[in-house]
């Protein structure tokens, strides 16, 4: 073989080695083909098994889901979240008009053309839709004229929104504590851009009709307990009737299959004194304690939780009221804006009784609202 055969020798192993190459990349080739039909075979299974997963109920709603349900308790009334983003320009600050538990509440007109109150509730306020849905159900088939009509709901994901009837003259509490004119729909019932300020007869008739709804609220065969009487909860159409909002919808009294609560709910001034000895359950009879708390501002027109300076002390309102009472000077306790002419002694001073009643210490002391109803009706106005 000689010196030839060692190039040939070489010649034959490149070629081996070349050959040897083709092969293992052509074996390579059809294990990464095989492989990548596998892997597309697998997903597309799993975009077939994605399809087939059934959608979670509206009932179930979570904080993560975008399902969307709407409920209306009017039958001429169609809701959906789309509708009430636009009624209130995407929840437009120049919309606000109050500011109640748990949310703020805008000013809408529908695509129908009527004119509702949205109340957009914090993220927090409820824990589950299947609760909140139970609660709205309940309390909008409440109808009376002295408590604010709930119209529908709608939720879309965390959101949650509430539907009103609108009241024209806004809050107690503006009437009664702000005297300024801005932002008020108003303007022809108001005098040099300022309100009139309530006479003795419409604060009568807005006491009686508070005292009405409570009445009627707590009467049901499942009394609803309000929890929160305050002004600001207290809304006025254009005849000055008294319309209670705000029933304790940003939160839970456990549910409305019971009256008792073990959390502390209410606004500072207005809450019974049981509160402080620890006792929190919501009961009519704290409801009737927030009630008399109210006819005192009502009829002086001072806030409850402010406190007020007697004999060199400071007191809070009802602490002042029972020493005013007591030493007869029922007549000096009266608004100081309201018109004193044509003015009864003995219709203010009965009007006085009955709030001295409404705040007792004990509460087994305190009248029914029934019982505050009839003794309203004693007094003209």
């Amino acid at each position: 073989m000689g010196e030839l055969d060692k190039p040939l020798q070489a010649i034959i192993a490149a070629s081996a080695s070349f050959f040897f190459m083709i092969i293992l990349f052509a074996i390579l080739f059809v294990l990464c083909k095989r492989n990548k039909k596998r892997g597309d075979q697998a997903r597309g299974r799993g975009r077939v098994q994605a399809r087939a997963l059934p959608k979670l109920p509206k009932t179930e709603l979570s904080s993560i889901a975008v399902d969307e349900s709407a409920a209306s308790f009017d039958p001429s009334l169609r809701l959906s979240m789309e509708d009430l983003v636009k009624a209130t320009k995407n929840f437009s600050a120049d919309l606000i008009v109050g500011d109640g538990s748990f949310g703020l509440v805008y000013k809408a007109q529908l695509p129908s053309g009527g004119t509702v109150a949205i109340k957009k509730l914090d993220p927090d306020a409820f824990q589950g839709f299947r609760e909140f849905r139970a609660e709205m159900e309940t309390l909008g088939k409440l109808r009376h004229p002295n408590i604010v009509k709930i119209l529908g709901y709608c939720v879309s994901g965390a959101e949650r929104l509430l539907v009103y009837e609108y009241i024209e003259k806004g809050s107690l509490d503006q009437w009664l504590q702000d005297a300024s004119s801005e932002n008020d729909d108003m303007a022809a019932l108001l005098q040099g851009g300022v309100r009139k300020p309530l006479s003795w007869e419409t604060r009568i008739k807005i006491a009686k009709g508070v005292a009405n709804g409570l009445a009627y609220c707590h009467g049901l065969e499942k009394p609803i307990i309000h929890r929160d009487i305050k002004a600001s909860n207290v809304l006025l159409d254009s005849e000055f009737e008294a319309h209670i909002a705000d029933f304790g919808l940003a939160r839970r009294i456990d549910s409305l299959h019971s009256h008792v609560s073990t959390q502390v709910a209410g606004t500072m001034g207005y809450m019974p004194p049981e509160y402080k000895e620890g006792f929190t359950a919501a009961t009519v009879k704290a409801d009737v304690y927030s009630f008399g708390i109210l006819m005192l501002e009502i009829a002086t027109g001072k806030r409850p939780n402010l406190p007020m300076v007697m004999d060199g002390k400071q007191v809070l309102l009802v602490e002042w009221a029972k020493r005013m009472v007591a030493e007869n000077r029922q007549m000096e306790m009266v608004d100081a804006n309201i018109w004193r002419e044509g003015l009864v002694e003995g219709n203010v001073k009965d009007y006085f009784d009955v709030a001295a009643k409404c705040t007792v210490e004990s509460p087994r002391e305190r009248p029914v609202m029934a019982e505050v109803v009839e003794l309203l009706d004693l007094i003209p106005g």
